[in-house]
């Protein structure tokens, strides 16, 4: 009897045990600890909706450090984690691995509407050779944040659409500023060496018609565009010194953001997030900034760099369909709707820029429609990092006044041509 009484106690744990373990999916994302407690909550929402469990596979914060730790779990093969979040800048090495599960056939089964997404960010993100392996979570590109006070104060109507004409504002009301703050600059970027710069150069270089030009994989960076955008990025500093000596040594977004808020610069491109900062209680530039598209140069248009984070399911998951429906949740409106006003989240469906709710909360999410429209992503390319690696060396050499321009894009081209010729 007693023998009888063991074998079905086990064999109903074991039972209950298999069921717990198809029920249950593991979500790998990062950021701070009031993210992590905010996606908790949302965990458990979608448990009540749809019984299934969702484990977070916790990473760090920093962004390289998160890479890698899906980089070890997708090439060992691990049925975990089964969905994650990845930076736009993996999507094409990891699709190109074959680590991702392509999403058209369910998509079209579940008959789910993709023009609620930017097309630009599908096309040129999301799809990797034509196939779809990710869908946007949260949008980037990069902002030109002003002070509306200061360019009120003396005499500028309206933010600058040109470099031509942020230098000049930055000319005449840096001088005056500085009477009672000599820390103050016109222009704070991010030049550090760190990907952030790249961003920076892809928006200099597109904005006078330059950029990374890929014709049937032959890459070319040594362009006349690109040479005067490297430039200007370098005289910013050393020549025209309206953007401080420290920019290509600490200014990633963070230093760049604070020395904003602090009241010590005219003008700072940043990311979309620094504007509920800036704006928050304490800050001493709340109500006094604005925001724009980034300047252009005389014959060239506005260029932000896009950026974001993309979720896709592993094609090692063993619970496909159960991670589908998590990934659907997670774009939702509803959803969608929750991480804007809570998290202060740039949502990725263009229907929530015209909710209410949204609007009343973050009513500057109406300016960035436009901009998100027309953003670039970087190169979708697999071997994006390491040429991205190649780029923030060369482009720091130049704007910290250790190398040439000319002779920078030549060795940086060069450089690059060798790094695909070992990838094809």
């Amino acid at each position: 009897m007693k023998l009888r009484r063991c074998f079905l106690l086990s064999l109903v744990f074991l039972l209950t045990s298999c069921t717990v373990q198809k029920e249950r999916i593991v979500f790998s994302v990062g950021g701070a600890p009031s993210e992590i407690e905010f996606w908790e909550k949302i965990l458990e929402d979608f448990e009540k909706q749809t019984s299934i469990r969702v484990s977070i596979l916790r990473q760090p914060t920093d962004s390289d450090l998160r890479r890698q730790s899906l980089l070890v779990a997708l090439k060992a093969r691990r049925n975990d984690p089964d969905v994650f979040l990845m930076d736009i800048a993996w999507i094409a090495q990891f699709a190109n691995a074959g680590w991702l599960w392509e999403l058209e056939d369910v998509v079209k089964k579940d008959k789910f509407d993709l023009n609620v997404f930017w097309p630009n960010i599908l096309n040129f993100a999301d799809r990797f050779k034509g196939k779809l392996v990710a869908l946007p979570v949260y949008i980037d590109a990069g902002l030109l944040y002003y002070r509306a006070d200061l360019l009120e104060k003396y005499g500028f109507k309206k933010p600058p659409t040109t470099w031509e004409e942020l230098v000049g504002y930055s000319l005449k009301i840096q001088p005056e500023i500085r009477k009672t703050n000599p820390n103050f600059f016109g222009f704070v970027w991010q030049g550090a060496q760190y990907e952030g710069l790249v961003c920076n150069f892809l928006e200099f270089a597109g904005s006078n018609n330059g950029g990374i030009e890929i014709v049937d994989s032959d890459i070319k960076i040594n362009t006349k565009e690109n040479l005067e955008a490297l430039k200007f990025m370098r005289d910013l500093i050393h020549k025209i010194r309206i953007s401080p000596m420290n920019t290509f040594t600490e200014m990633k977004e963070e230093e760049v953001r604070m020395f904003f808020q602090q009241g010590n610069a005219l003008f700072e491109r940043n990311w979309p997030y620094a504007w509920s900062l800036h704006n928050q209680k304490g800050s001493p530039v709340k109500g006094k900034v604005k925001i724009a598209p980034l300047p252009a140069f005389k014959n060239g248009k506005s260029v932000s760099t896009l950026g974001g984070w993309h979720i896709a399911i592993s094609k090692y998951s063993d619970k496909k369909e159960e991670a589908w429906e998590f990934v659907k949740f997670v774009i939702s409106k509803e959803i969608q709707k929750v991480l804007s006003i809570k998290l202060g989240w740039n949502p990725s469906r263009r229907d929530v820029y015209r909710d209410k709710d949204v609007l009343s909360v973050h009513p500057h999410l109406a300016e960035l429609k436009e901009i998100f429209a027309n953003a670039l992503p970087r190169p979708n390319l697999p071997y994006y990092t390491q040429i991205s690696e190649l780029m923030r060396k060369s482009i720091n050499a130049v704007i910290a006044g250790k190398k040439d321009p000319q002779e920078a894009l030549s060795e940086l081209e060069k450089d690059i041509k060798e790094l695909v010729a070992r990838y094809k």
